[in-house]
């Protein structure tokens, strides 16, 4: 697919960071704060609102390999909205994408290098979201009662549920990004803030995505 004529490539943004990690948040802060049309088109919107309900949490899967059946459908689940993305951008729309991207399904399926290959040569920045497990755990019990099955303890005065510990773990491998921002320790607002500022500086070369590209090449 062709840039339409005179028209720039849109800028990108992928947040990846473990639920309630603040994703986002951060998202609402770009589209309401930076300048110029900010799609969204991550996680959150693409499991709520384009996939079937028989085959959620789609590519919101947790680690663990907890659904073989749907696996074979993710690697093209993703494959789909990275190709909506590199189509937004080639259109000179800017783009903000939140997800959880890991590789411990039943099998790996390698997604991430894969959506990085299709957004080669476009302006993407990849920033990893942090968030500490006290904070994570804060959120979710303010959201109601949990209904996540056993606790691991991982201090004398903290348990979390398996599948938190387990986010924790594997969505930050292999940790290659432009930039990481914690959400423990700054608002969605100063996050962004960092996000525009490294945009102003520009995308390093090679970008994390390039060179998550060229792994598995």
């Amino acid at each position: 697919m062709q840039q339409s004529q005179g028209v720039g490539a849109g800028r990108i943004i992928i947040l990846n960071g473990a639920p309630r990690s603040g994703k986002s948040s951060i998202v609402e802060a770009i589209q309401a704060g930076f300048d110029g049309v900010w799609v969204n088109l991550g996680v959150d919107v693409y499991v709520r609102h384009a996939t079937p309900l028989r085959y959620r949490p789609g590519i919101g899967l947790r680690p663990g390999g907890e659904r073989p059946d749907l696996e074979p459908l993710i690697p093209r689940f993703y494959a789909a909205l990275y190709a909506s993305i590199a189509a937004h951008s080639r259109l000179g729309l800017n783009v903000v994408a939140e997800f959880g991207h890991h590789d411990a399904y039943s099998r790996p399926l390698n997604i991430l290098s894969n959506c990085a290959r299709q957004l080669a040569g476009l302006p993407t920045l990849f920033v990893g979201v942090h968030c500490s497990l006290d904070v994570v755990m804060q959120r979710r019990l303010a959201e109601g009662p949990e209904r996540q099955g056993t606790y691991i303890p991982v201090s004398p005065d903290m348990a979390v549920p398996a599948p938190v510990l387990t986010w924790q773990q594997q969505v930050h491998r292999p940790g290659i990004y432009d930039l990481e921002v914690d959400t423990s320790t700054n608002s969605p607002q100063a996050c962004a803030e960092e996000i525009r500022q490294a945009l102003e500086r520009g995308i390093p070369n090679p970008s994390a995505f390039e060179r998550l590209a060229a792994e598995t090449a």
